[in-house]
């Protein structure tokens, strides 16, 4: 007998042992194709931890906060399209995971978060480090469980796998209490699953996408909205094909960004509150209307009573209760982006009806005319222009496809305005939840999945303190994570609201910051400070050429505005191009 085959039996006739349900639940992990995970011990989840010791096949990656850890596992998600997976112990262990989980559900990615629970026989007692995580997390979770029986948790395991990642991707949390960990049995995965109360509905109604074509054939003035469900849906291909074969303009709401090749003649970049202003002038005005795979949430929208008044509205998503929640559909069209973009663009080459070019060409015509429009600096000042920094990254780095990631804020809005990103899953963002200290443990899970790339993550000075402490974990994996800080001294875009709003009484938003070279230095990574405009490019390429994680702070004017800019509640062609002009209508 050959000695693979003896040790495949061996491993068999081990399993066929009663197993610890620590080691069932990294059986089952394996099973579901998990090889890295994020996570931080503690006492509940002491026997998951000495299971990982002993395995070979899970890498785990400890960081330095259960956020971090969170954060980290959507951003893999996002990198890879696979569902990522992160560990926290019981109490505060599990509510420092809550804005992550929350995070991931607005925006739609794919996690499996276990949170370690006290024994089943002591919940309820107000035991050392107990907290109600089914309880807490069942408004921002796809679906959460309790384990109470370890014969349960296979079963459990495989079915959060698969709605984490199925319909409207989300997170799952998985709360297993320590006495279940300790038990035992022996290990059998479920090779099918029962869950006849959840079935997203993939295929598109073929009645709804042909009245939606003759919708788009007959438009004279059409427009298409990508947004992360095409990105979920892994449809960026379709929709560029479709788009193009209609010849129809593309905009993306900022979870849709990369969905669209941004140098294509058609892209009209991103739309909304600080969108292009040719994008909203484009949607306001267009009499068909496209949306695929976003929300139509206010950002985008802006006053909803005058959202697209003259248009009739086609809305594919996998989600139902996305369709007319916030704008009232003409078309809605339920089911995968990526089906029905697929269907449409079949139908569509059976050439049964004539696409007018020379009217598309007039809609275009008026596009480019509003497109000389464009937002300007509106300070004067002899130090670095944020936005000159954007532009250089995107000039020094756009050949190499890095992985963007931002912090959430003004320096987030000029990476969404000003790098143009042609792939999907290149920029990753928070957008729902707007969440301060994202992107740094997000790039942490973005360079675990693809350590070949370069990965960026562009803070302010204030987002890069919220998660500030994972610079050692990327110092321990050696992870090629370069965070370009633009540090202006304040809360940039809330500082911003309170000037045009608040009179400038700039309350509580002036923060002061580390030395961040030897901050960088402390933790044993490669920190740089620019001061001057000629020293931004050497610093760059010196940060892009570094092995390993690089700080680079770029000290940049302060009162510094992100235009175009609609104010809330305005209409979204209602747009202030600068500090001084009167209102674009």
């Amino acid at each position: 007998m050959a000695e693979s085959e003896c040790m495949t039996k061996a491993q068999e006739a081990e399993k066929s042992e009663p197993m610890l349900g620590a080691r069932i639940l990294l059986e089952c992990l394996k099973k579901e194709g998990v090889d890295e995970i994020f996570g931080y011990p503690g006492g509940v989840v002491l026997h998951i931890y000495d299971e990982l010791y002993k395995c070979d096949f899970i890498k785990h990656y400890l960081v330095r906060h259960e956020q971090a850890a969170i954060h980290a596992a959507e951003g893999y998600a996002r990198a890879t399209g696979k569902v990522g997976v992160a560990i926290t112990t019981s109490g505060p262990g599990a509510t420092n995971a809550i804005t992550g989980i929350a995070n991931a559900y607005l925006d739609g990615y794919p996690i499996v978060v276990i949170t370690g629970q006290v024994s089943v026989d002591l919940i309820g007692n107000d035991a050392f480090q107990e907290a109600d995580i089914v309880g807490i997390t069942r408004s921002c979770c796809k679906h959460n469980y309790l384990v109470k029986d370890l014969k349960d948790l296979p079963r459990i395991v495989k079915e959060a796998f698969h709605i984490a990642k199925t319909g409207k991707p989300g997170p799952v949390v998985i709360d297993l209490p320590k006495n279940i960990t300790t038990a035992k049995m022996k290990f059998k995965y479920p090779e099918k699953l029962d869950l006849p109360g959840y079935n997203p509905t993939y295929e598109g109604h073929p009645r709804q996408i042909l009245n939606a074509l003759k919708l788009l054939y007959d438009a004279k003035k059409p427009v298409i909205i990508s947004g992360g469900g095409v990105v979920a849906a892994g449809a960026s291909q379709e929709i560029t094909e479709l788009a193009r074969y209609l010849h129809i303009p593309v905009a993306n709401t900022l979870m849709g960004i990369g969905t669209f090749p941004a140098d294509d003649r058609l892209s009209l970049g991103m739309l909304g509150m600080h969108g292009n202003y040719w994008a909203n002038l484009a949607v306001s005005n267009c009499d068909v209307l496209l949306a695929v795979g976003t929300r139509f949430n206010d950002r985008i929208t802006g006053c909803l009573k005058k959202f697209c008044p003259d248009a009739k509205v086609i809305h594919i998503d996998i989600d139902p209760c996305s369709i007319s929640k916030n704008v009232p559909v003409d078309i809605p069209i339920v089911g995968d982006a990526k089906k029905i973009l697929s269907a449409m663009l079949i139908q569509a080459q059976k050439k049964e009806h004539q696409i007018n070019v020379e009217l598309k060409d007039k809609w275009f015509a008026q596009i480019d005319e509003w497109r000389s429009k464009r937002a300007m600096l509106t300070v004067k000042s002899d130090k670095i222009a944020p936005q000159t920094v954007i532009q250089k990254i995107y000039d020094i780095t756009k050949d190499i496809e890095p992985i963007i990631c931002t912090e959430v804020g003004q320096h987030q809005m000029w990476t969404a305005q000003l790098y143009k990103f042609n792939k999907p899953r290149q920029f990753l963002t928070s957008g729902g939840l707007g969440t301060m200290g994202f992107g740094f443990p997000a790039a942490v899970g973005a360079a675990v999945a693809k350590k070949d790339k370069v990965v960026i993550d562009i803070a302010g000075d204030g987002s890069i303190q919220m998660n500030i402490q994972e610079l050692m974990t990327c110092v321990d994996y050696n992870l090629n994570v370069k965070v370009f800080i633009i540090n202006n001294g304040y809360l940039g875009m809330v500082r911003q609201w309170q000037e045009k709003m608040y009179n400038k009484h700039y309350s509580q938003t002036h923060i002061s910051s580390p030395d961040y070279v030897k901050l960088a230095e402390a933790y044993g990574a490669l920190g740089i400070r620019v001061e001057r405009e000629e020293d931004i490019e050497p610093a760059i390429r010196k940060a892009i050429e570094h092995n390993g994680p690089v700080f680079v702070d770029f000290v940049v004017e302060p009162f510094e505005m992100v235009y175009p800019w609609v104010l809330a509640g305005d209409p979204i062609d209602k747009v202030l191009l600068s500090n001084t002009n009167t209102d674009e209508e």
